[in-house]
């Protein structure tokens, strides 16, 4: 087994951050700095869509309302910080929308950016700019606390893994041929779609934030490999089964003129080491509609291959029509074997219900995913060594945000997420100041061919975690 991980290199920063905030010099034990940090976790989201009983958001009016309320005739706009604004920015002999942010609460300073960067191609309109600012709020930006759920994105990408009621992922390697591991995997792809809840995200990870869980032999580890774009990692080892994750996750996303459309680049990879068989897949993309009803849903095919068994799926994930009708939650999509193109499974039903198969050659009809019993009686994930954090765990570094979250002290959560990006927007002016390029401590990052981010981790197996989830 690997080694827990230990801090070092460029992470090192965020760790004289944490001393300092907390009076401990330079000599003192690393891990102290951690220990006064009280850590918080969250219970996964549930079908609903909701994270069991830890946090209940205001609606949706009242949060949208909290982007303006210190505007007023005559407001001082250095103090509108961090929240979102559309600007008309002089371009010579032009306008064009903007969005700005203030770099600093005392300061007048600011960044502008055009809506251009973000959707490349698109003319915007005075309807689609008053849609934009509520997308860009509940999408990409750093939102006021009031849109955010108590939890890092990292932590999210990790409950899909490690959140489940049942084993789908020993299922995979207790198969005993080639077709069942193939539908067993298919299962366990479908079960890592988890409900989203329309004007909520979770925190933007920070540049080398790092999640470390293990769920009895699956040890879990997630890593923040570049913020601008944003780049998550993820690998995940079971050593006694012989099972291996490994995810590289960027969301791009663009506007349709009603929604706006997140497709998650990057591949998601599964190896069932003792039956030495490596399967591909990527995920469904996340809709966000805005009229005429809002929702929010996965969207999209996919595809499962196996090139060593040469088995392939392909699913279909349906949305609503735009007047609302039909496709909620829907998947279809069918089983092949890719060297004969024969047909061998239909699949039907819907992602948060029941999905069956119908075998071609019998009519035989099964259930292939029941999303109530996979998805039923999930744990919250439990601290088991606080030792063993590092400062740049999600828990810890989001802990003040997320309390205040889970208390309805927006104030105090505000506050601390200004000090969270205000420090992160000083250390990487120093880094660029200084010529200094980042690198991940758990993953070696690259793009390929095709423009994408891919990411190798640096070690074969992640060490057990000091947060455990119960099997």
């Amino acid at each position: 087994m690997t080694e827990a991980p230990t801090l070092t290199g460029a992470v090192f920063e965020f760790q004289m951050w944490w001393l300092n905030l907390c009076g401990l010099s330079q000599g003192e034990d690393d891990a102290a700095a951690a220990a006064l940090i009280e850590p918080i976790l969250t219970a996964p989201a549930t079908l609903d869509g909701n994270s069991a009983a830890d946090h209940r958001a205001p609606g949706l009016v009242p949060r949208i309302l909290t982007l303006f309320k210190s505007v007023r005739p005559g407001s001082d706009l250095t103090k509108f910080q961090a929240r979102l604004s559309l600007y008309l920015h002089p371009n010579k002999t032009s306008c064009r929308p903007c969005l700005v942010e203030f770099n600093s609460h005392q300061s007048t300073s600011c960044t502008f950016t055009p809506l251009s960067q973000f959707f490349p191609g698109h003319q915007f309109t005075s309807l689609a700019i008053a849609i934009m600012l509520i997308a860009l709020t509940c999408t990409l930006l750093q939102l006021p606390p009031i849109f955010n759920m108590p939890k890092s994105q990292l932590q999210s990408y990790g409950e899909c893994v490690y959140c489940i009621g049942q084993d789908l992922l020993g299922k995979c390697v207790e198969g005993k041929n080639a077709l069942e591991r193939f539908t067993a995997v298919v299962a366990w792809c479908i079960s890592t779609t988890r409900p989203v809840m329309f004007g909520m995200a979770p925190f933007n990870p920070i540049l080398g934030e790092t999640h470390h869980v293990s769920r009895g032999d699956l040890n879990v580890l997630l890593e923040q490999v570049s913020h601008h774009p944003p780049v998550s990692a993820l690998h995940a080892t079971d050593e006694k089964r012989g099972i291996e994750l490994i995810w590289c996750h960027t969301p791009l996303p663009r506007f349709t003129g009603a929604a706006v459309e997140g497709a998650i680049q990057g591949k998601r990879k599964l190896n069932l080491w003792n039956c030495s068989e490596n399967y591909e897949m990527n995920c469904p993309k996340l809709m966000i509609r805005f009229l005429p009803v809002p929702v929010v849903e996965w969207v999209g095919n996919i595809t499962v291959r196996c090139p060593d068994s040469g088995l392939e799926a392909t699913l279909s994930f349906k949305g609503q029509s735009f007047l609302g009708f039909g496709g909620n939650r829907a998947v279809k999509g069918k089983i092949i074997d890719s060297s004969t193109r024969n047909l061998i499974y239909e699949l039907d039903g819907h992602w948060d219900k029941v999905i069956t198969k119908k075998e071609v050659e019998t009519g035989k009809v099964s259930t292939l995913y029941d999303a109530r019993e996979t998805l039923a009686a999930m744990k919250t994930p439990m601290l088991k060594d606080s030792k063993g954090l590092q400062p740049t765990e999600s828990c810890l570094v989001w802990s003040e945000v997320s309390k205040g979250i889970l208390v309805n002290d927006w104030e105090r959560a505000r506050e601390a997420k200004r000090r969270i990006e205000e420090r992160e927007r000083r250390l990487q002016g120093e880094r660029t100041a200084k010529g200094i390029s980042w690198s991940p401590k758990y993953f070696d990052v690259m793009k390929t061919k095709d423009n994408e981010w891919d990411c190798f981790p640096k070690r074969p197996l992640v060490a057990a975690a000091p947060i455990v989830v119960s099997p």
